[in-house]
């Protein structure tokens, strides 16, 4: 097969997909590694804003994405203990699509990587990374069969992160924590049928030690997924002892909020828990990086505000338009002071867009995971409902980093004409 390509992209989520979508249409030739077979569960609260909508269609997935997902999500809600708090979301500005909706990762990842292909991008899967090699400009990715001794070297100009955070490129293993904290956060998913919860209804969980989420998705499925710190896990463990993990937490949450007890009450779980950790939130660009980073590969928020798939989304759009707008200096791709400038301009864009979600996740997260030190306040929800309805604004609910001439302009090709008027969302 051919080795040598425009861009290698690590990671086939919806960050690695779309990249590959876009740059594969505007003429690259792409190679896009992943290592899992899919379809596939994962651990994510699968929520995707009203914003991302529109990408979804010019990507050509979004007819697929309507057709499939869950319920309109027209209202939140904060459980603790025995109460709970509901708002209204706040409405996209956008026709008869004002409101986001929830699908199952088995089949997002899943419709994204079928568009890939079809975009003629190289995909290998499952194979693995082995080891990264050579520089800024003249990379090198070695990878293997899953399954098999078969091996291949990779060579790109491009080199693409987009593996998410749970498991570490080669270059970066060494880096990892040996040690851990009890305060070190895990999280874990599990999918329900004939749940009672609300269709519609995004509940967000605060109990002692960690946050969580409920959302009805595709199918009639009810996702449940949450964090919950180290410490709190081994004491759930031990008032649980027969039980493994993810039933253990299970217990704890019916517990400490009585709207999960009473949504899961004629409930049915389908499938076992799913767990991984500790996450690792925050900004992981880098000015010294040979490559560029996308979706979690690039930061992580505290998934409280369940905007974990809109920037993986929206980043690589991000990204793209910079690679796609930057006039190519006449001797390619492999152009370190091009590289570089690119990879600037990206940096800036991204931390304009993001780093307040992460700001503001970190603090809601900290919050929830202390139900005694916000209890005195919650009466202010009852008596100010929109507050929460202000939260989910300010968390990116109805934000994209995209604006619609520069997602028309990626997704026809980023084409010499439509490029003139194409920009940058300056909000």
């Amino acid at each position: 097969m051919n080795t040598h390509f425009d861009a290698i992209i690590i990671g086939a989520g919806p960050a690695g997909s779309t990249a590959a979508v876009l740059l594969a249409r505007a003429g690259w030739s792409v190679a896009l590694v992943e290592k899992q077979r899919f379809p596939r569960r994962k651990v994510c609260g699968e929520c995707l804003a009203a914003s991302n909508l529109p990408l979804l269609d010019a990507l050509g997935i979004g007819a697929e994405f309507d057709a499939s997902a869950g319920p309109e999500l027209r209202q939140v809600a904060l459980m603790q203990g025995p109460r709970t708090f509901i708002a209204d979301l706040p409405a996209a500005n956008l026709p008869d699509r004002a409101w986001g909706r929830a699908l199952g990762r088995e089949t997002l990842d899943t419709l994204l990587l079928a568009q890939a292909r079809a975009s003629g991008v190289l995909v290998l899967q499952p194979w693995s990374v082995q080891a990264l090699g050579g520089s800024v400009g003249d990379h090198r990715c070695d990878i293997r069969a899953i399954g098999s001794d078969q091996r291949e070297e990779l060579h790109a100009p491009v080199l693409i992160a987009a593996h998410g955070s749970w498991e570490p490129l080669p270059t970066g293993r060494a880096e990892r924590r040996l040690a851990r904290q009890p305060s070190d956060l895990f999280a874990f998913k599990a999918n329900f049928r004939h749940a009672g919860l609300a269709p519609g209804l995004l509940p967000v969980l605060s109990f002692e030690g960690g946050y969580g989420g409920m959302v009805l998705a595709d199918q009639g499925i009810t996702t449940l997924a949450c964090c919950i710190r180290e410490d709190r896990l081994e004491a759930c463990r031990r008032l649980h002892p027969g039980l493994g993990a993810g039933e253990a937490v299970e217990a704890y949450l019916k517990q400490a909020c009585d709207g999960v007890a009473q949504a899961l009450g004629p409930a049915q779980r389908e499938g076992a828990w799913l767990a991984t950790g500790p996450i690792d939130p925050g900004i992981r660009l880098r000015a010294d990086d040979a490559l560029f980073r996308i979706g979690n590969a690039a930061g992580e928020a505290h998934p409280i505000i369940g905007e974990g798939m809109s920037m993986a989304m929206q980043s690589a759009w991000l990204l793209c338009a910079q690679l796609l707008q930057s006039a190519r200096p006449p001797d390619g791709l492999a152009n370190s002071v091009w590289q570089s400038g690119v990879r600037r301009r990206y940096t800036a864009e991204w931390r304009r867009h993001f780093a307040p979600r992460l700001r503001l996740a970190a603090s809601l997260a900290h919050l929830a995971m202390r139900p005694g030190l916000i209890s005195p306040w919650l009466g202010l929800l009852g008596r100010w409902p929109g507050l929460m309805t202000q939260g989910a604004r300010r968390g990116g609910k109805i934000s994209c980093a995209i604006s619609p001439a520069m997602a028309s302009w990626l997704a026809a090709g980023a084409g010499p004409v439509a490029a003139t008027t194409a920009h940058l969302d300056p909000g």
